[in-house]
């Protein structure tokens, strides 16, 4: 073969190469949390428009999330439940979590011909996922409806059927408001329910709740507004009756400004002042500190720096709540941290 094809065929060699090299760093894998899928979802769409990366999502649920991450499988995991220290512990590396936003649990409900807003305290809540209040006209939830004629329907109590960050988001509540169940029940992704049925996804919750009178289910704010479904108010710590709103959400996230500012996984439930949702809880991205692809890790990290500034104005119009600025530090502080090969990104070749 005369010398000048050889060097054309490894040109060609180099060149593709280089170009399979470069589409794999176009392109971002990652699964888990369906409570911020419709917010991801549309950042995806946009990040592409604007840049060319494309990021494949699996909306599976944050428990899916983590044993993706965990097993090495994707970019990023998305989760609405925090590690633990001792979850953190079992990953074969370092997880930094990326909070990107904040979005509200509303408790949606199916009761044709109620046309009243439902008011639910925590002890009603927790007695309906108990399975202590079983009918819709029960004198407690009565108590808490004056003037209202409550339906004489059962209540069917609609949860998660798979391991779900939405999950430990509402049963973090019910374990800061009742005793009973943080002791019976517990806090996690997946717990054993006392009563009820089980749905896949924030979207199976909202659809078995459209369509079954008189059932009740926690949903992400966004899917019972698709659905439109009706929504209850939920009394707060401070004594008021709360929907769960973007500016009810923001309050939430407010309180808790300090507390996240030490540990980003600290938890903004039943937040103490009085303008606040009590149903609330941040959404995350996983990420190990120590990435295996420089070129994969710069593009995740240009990704996360810019849904946590340029993203976060399109937020608002799916009903999430803004990152404060407090925790847009620690996210800051965070992506300085990532490492390529052990070589800080700028460095890693």
């Amino acid at each position: 073969m005369k010398t000048h094809s050889i060097r054309r065929l490894i040109g060609a060699t180099l060149l593709l190469a280089l170009t399979a090299a470069s589409a794999s760093a176009q392109n971002l894998t990652g699964a888990g949390a369906t409570f911020p899928y419709p917010l991801y979802s549309k950042w995806f769409d946009v990040y592409h428009e604007k840049t060319g990366i494309q990021i494949n999502y699996q909306s599976i649920g944050s428990g899916g999330g983590i044993q993706q991450v965990k097993a090495g499988t994707v970019d990023f995991g998305a989760s609405d439940a925090a590690l633990s220290n001792d979850r953190l512990k079992e990953m074969p590396r370092r997880v930094i979590h990326f909070p990107t936003v904040a979005g509200a649990l509303a408790i949606a409900y199916n009761l044709p011909g109620f046309t009243a807003t439902l008011k639910l305290t925590p002890e009603l809540i927790t007695g309906i996922y108990m399975g202590t209040i079983t009918v819709w006209n029960d004198p407690k939830i009565a108590a808490a409806n004056p003037g209202v004629t409550m339906p004489t329907a059962p209540i069917l109590a609609i949860h998660r059927s798979d391991g779900s960050g939405t999950t430990n988001i509402f049963t973090t509540y019910l374990a800061l408001v009742s005793t009973q169940w943080k002791e019976l029940v517990g806090v996690n992704t997946s717990v054993s329910w006392p009563s009820g049925v089980g749905g896949k996804g924030n979207e199976g919750v909202a659809g078995l709740v459209r369509q079954t009178p008189g059932a009740i289910g926690y949903v992400e704010l966004a899917y019972a507004k698709q659905n439109q479904l009706q929504v209850a108010q939920v009394r707060n710590k401070a004594g008021r009756f709360m929907e769960p709103t973007l500016a009810s959400t923001t309050a939430a996230v407010a309180a808790a400004a300090d507390a996240l500012a030490k540990d980003a996984r600290a938890p903004i439930a039943n937040a103490a002042t009085p303008d606040a949702y009590p149903i609330a809880g941040l959404t995350y991205l996983l990420v190990y500190q120590d990435q295996k692809d420089p070129a994969r890790a710069r593009a995740l990290a240009n990704f996360i720096d810019w849904a946590i500034h340029d993203g976060q104005a399109l937020a608002e119009g799916l009903e999430y709540a803004r990152l404060p600025e407090a925790l847009v530090k620690v996210n800051e502080a965070s992506l300085k941290k990532l490492t390529a090969g052990g070589k800080p990104l700028a460095a890693a070749q």
